[in-house]
C-alpha cells in the first residue's frame, strides 16, 4: 500500500478540529435580526394570560406588548408580528371589526410605534380572528369562502393597519389576487413604503392548533377545515406558482408556513425566484419542541438553535418564531 493510498490528502476533519476553524467555514449564521417575534394581544391592562398549549407564550395586554417590544428591540430582533385575540362580542359574519380604526390590533400598532419606534411591526391581514365561523373570509350560505368579497374586506383591513403604523402587511388568507388588490390600495392611499409579506405558500396544516387556541378561533372553526383555500401539503410546484403570482402582484417578501415540514419548499422558492423568503416556525412546531424538552427528552436550547438554523440553511432570510426572545438571548450571550 502506497503512502497516497494509506493517508488521504484531503481531510475534511481538519476544518472541524478547532472552534475558530469551524466558525471560519460556517455557511449559515443565525442572528437576532433574522427573527420576527409573533405576539398575541388582548384587551385589558397589566395582563399576561398563559396559552396552555404553548408553554412560555402569553396573551398580552397592550401595555405588556409594549414592554415585550422594548425588550425585543434591545435584543436586536427585527420586528414583531401582532395577532389580536378578538372578544367574541365583536365577531361577526362580515368581520367588520377587522378594519375598526380603534380595534385591538390598530391600538397596539400605535402604542408600540410611539414607545418603540425602531422595531418593525407586521400585521396579520386575515379575517379568522373576527368571524363567528372561524374561517379566513366571508362565506356564502353553504359555508364556502368567497374570494373577491373577502379580498375587499382584506383591503380595508390592510389600509387600517397601514394607517395605524404597521410597516409590513402580512396577508395570511390565501385568497387569489389579494396581493395585487392590497398593493394597489396602499399605493393609491399614499402608503408607498408599506411592505407586503405574502403568505404565498400557506398549507392546510395540522400544525396550527395551538395558534387557533391562542387567538380564540378554534371554537368558532369547530370541525371545519380550510382546504378550499390553503394549500395541499402534497404540492410544491403549486407553491412556486403561488409565489411567482404574489411577486408579480407586488409582494416584497414571500412566506412559507409551516416551516420544518416544508424546508424543501423554502429551498425551492429561494433557489428559483431569488427573492426574500420568510419561514414561519408555527405553534405546533413550537409546542412539540417545548413538550419534548419538558419531558427531558431533548436539550431545549440546543434543539431550538439547530431548528432555527435549519431554516437559514434552507434559504430563509427571516424566521417568525415564538422562540425569538430566548434565541436572541442565547446568541447575544
Amino acid at each position: 500500500m502506497t503512502y497516497e493510498q494509506q493517508f488521504p490528502r484531503t481531510r475534511p476533519r481538519r476544518l472541524r478540529r478547532t472552534a475558530f476553524l469551524r466558525a471560519m467555514v460556517q455557511e449559515s449564521v443565525l442572528q437576532p435580526s433574522d427573527l420576527i417575534l409573533p405576539i398575541f394581544v388582548q384587551e385589558g391592562t397589566a395582563q399576561r394570560t398563559p396559552v396552555p398549549s404553548m408553554p412560555g407564550v402569553n396573551r398580552l395586554s397592550i401595555d405588556q406588548a409594549v414592554e415585550i417590544a422594548s425588550e425585543a428591540c434591545d435584543l436586536g430582533i427585527s420586528s414583531l408580528a401582532v395577532f389580536p385575540v378578538t372578544p367574541s362580542e365583536v365577531k361577526s359574519l362580515d368581520a367588520a371589526e377587522a378594519w375598526n380604526p380603534d380595534g385591538l390590533a390598530q391600538r397596539t400598532f400605535r402604542a408600540i410605534k410611539q414607545a418603540v419606534p425602531d422595531i418593525g411591526l407586521m400585521s396579520d391581514a386575515a379575517l379568522d380572528p373576527f368571524t363567528t365561523h372561524g374561517q379566513d373570509g366571508i362565506i356564502d350560505e353553504t359555508g364556502y369562502v368567497l374570494n373577491d368579497e373577502t379580498t375587499e374586506a382584506l383591503v380595508r383591513q390592510s389600509l387600517s393597519h397601514a394607517e395605524a403604523g404597521a410597516d409590513i402587511i402580512g396577508p395570511s388568507d390565501m385568497m387569489d389576487g389579494r396581493i395585487g388588490a392590497i398593493r394597489d390600495a396602499l399605493e393609491a392611499n399614499g402608503h408607498i413604503h408599506t411592505c407586503i409579506m405574502s403568505y404565498a405558500a400557506k398549507y392546510a396544516s395540522a400544525y396550527y392548533g395551538p395558534f387557533r387556541d391562542a387567538v380564540g378561533s378554534a371554537a368558532n372553526l369547530g370541525k371545519a377545515d380550510k382546504k378550499t383555500y390553503q394549500m395541499n401539503p402534497a404540492n410544491t410546484d403549486e407553491a412556486l406558482h403561488e409565489a411567482a403570482m404574489d411577486l408579480a402582484e407586488g409582494a416584497d417578501f414571500l412566506m412559507v408556513k409551516p416551516g420544518l415540514p416544508y424546508l424543501d419548499v423554502i429551498h425551492r422558492i429561494k433557489q428559483e425566484l431569488k427573492t426574500p423568503v420568510t419561514a414561519y416556525h408555527v405553534s405546533g412546531e413550537y409546542a412539540m419542541l417545548e413538550a419534548a424538552a419538558a419531558n427531558g427528552w431533548i436539550d431545549r436550547d440546543k434543539v431550538m438553535l439547530e431548528t432555527l438554523l435549519s431554516f437559514k440553511r434552507a434559504g430563509a432570510d427571516a424566521i417568525l418564531t415564538y422562540h425569538a426572545l430566548d434565541t436572541a438571548r442565547l446568541i447575544n450571550g
